[in-house]
């Protein structure tokens, strides 16, 4: 089953919003079901129904109804995800359209439509001029993703020294909500709500090859490199073995890291888990022993943890077995791997 993501920047920056208008963020992380460690990754992956309900308890403990406006016009797409950062590395606004289709998963990974083709924004014509119409599948379930997401556009194109004209109309396809003067305010455009999409007109096809000021061929290269590795994390982590990592973990020091449990808590029979890792070429064994091999170097290598306490968190009966299976993993001791 498909589950929503978002990255962990968007809900740090609406958490530090929030708290800037008096939410008290301990309570507004705990009433989100978020934990203060989630948010100091900006790349970690956030189920999107915890952003959805950072942003109702922000709205709530702020008194602010239009938040998600307020949340798009003062955050811009750069200081929230990679996805920015290479569109105002891109050569123009049109590569940067295109790095956005590949990689816009990176900053909220949502259902789209069957004719989005995997594309979150495309490109639509008709007599009025050109669109820019959001794909995004059961919008009007979480409208306020609707309203940042535009507000920021709206924000950024000021922000990018683009003709202020850049924005002809703006469309929505939820209800006019009460606050429609801060819709004004931030837009300055013709509105239209209850619309058959979510999607902005723009003046005309000029922008796509007008030159972000920070464009550069060699930061572009650095980025894509980074969000190819987070894309195929992203892809990873749908995959059966990606799920089973991730419950793993936690279970590794508890003894409970079998594969009875494991099928019990992902919802399937210990025969569906065994056929399921069999389709992606694995077993549940190899990514046990290849998930401590990961986390061993980590612990004992990257974060210079004492083999005993490694041993306890992985799961292993004492440090000579960890010590045992190391040495089978790298070749090397544990100590001679620290050098």
């Amino acid at each position: 089953m498909f589950e929503p993501t978002i990255s962990a920047g968007f809900a740090r920056a609406l958490a530090d919003l929030a708290v800037s208008k008096g939410a008290d963020r301990e309570e507004l992380c705990r009433r989100a079901g978020i934990a203060a460690g989630d948010l100091t990754d900006q790349d970690r992956r956030l189920p999107l129904a915890c952003y959805a309900a950072l942003m109702r308890e922000a709205k709530a403990m702020t008194g602010d109804p239009a938040l998600a406006l307020h949340f798009g016009e003062a955050f811009d797409i750069t200081q929230l995800s990679i996805v920015g950062l290479m569109g105002q590395a891109s050569d123009n606004y049109a590569d940067a359209f295109e790095h956005l289709g590949r990689y816009v998963r990176l900053a909220i990974d949502v259902e789209l439509e069957e004719e989005a083709e995997g594309q979150r924004m495309v490109i639509r014509r008709d007599e009025a001029g050109t669109w820019l119409v959001d794909m995004r599948k059961n919008p009007n379930d979480f409208p306020e993703l609707t309203e940042s997401s535009f507000a920021r556009m709206a924000a950024s194109s000021g922000r990018a020294e683009m003709s202020p004209t850049f924005l002809k109309a703006v469309h929505f396809t939820h209800a006019e909500p009460p606050y429609r003067d801060e819709y004004e305010r931030i837009f300055n455009v013709p509105l239209l709500f209850e619309s058959k999409w979510n999607a902005v007109l723009v003046a005309d096809d000029s922008w796509m090859t007008m030159r972000p000021p920070t464009h550069s061929a060699y930061v572009l290269a650095i980025l894509r490199e980074r969000a190819d590795a987070l894309l195929e994390a992203l892809d990873g982590a749908a995959s059966t073995r990606g799920k089973l990592e991730a419950l793993l973990v936690p279970l590794l020091h508890t003894g409970e890291a079998r594969m009875t449990n494991a099928a019990r808590r992902l919802g399937v029979s210990r025969a569906s888990l065994f056929r399921m890792l069999r389709a992606e070429g694995t077993s549940f064994e190899r990514v046990l022993d290849d998930l401590r091999h990961r986390l061993a170097l980590r612990y004992i290598v990257d974060d210079k943890r004492r083999v005993a306490e490694a041993a306890y968190l992985l799961g292993f009966s004492d440090p000579a077995a960890l010590s045992r299976a190391f040495k089978r993993w790298t070749g090397k001791s544990p100590r001679e791997m620290r050098g």
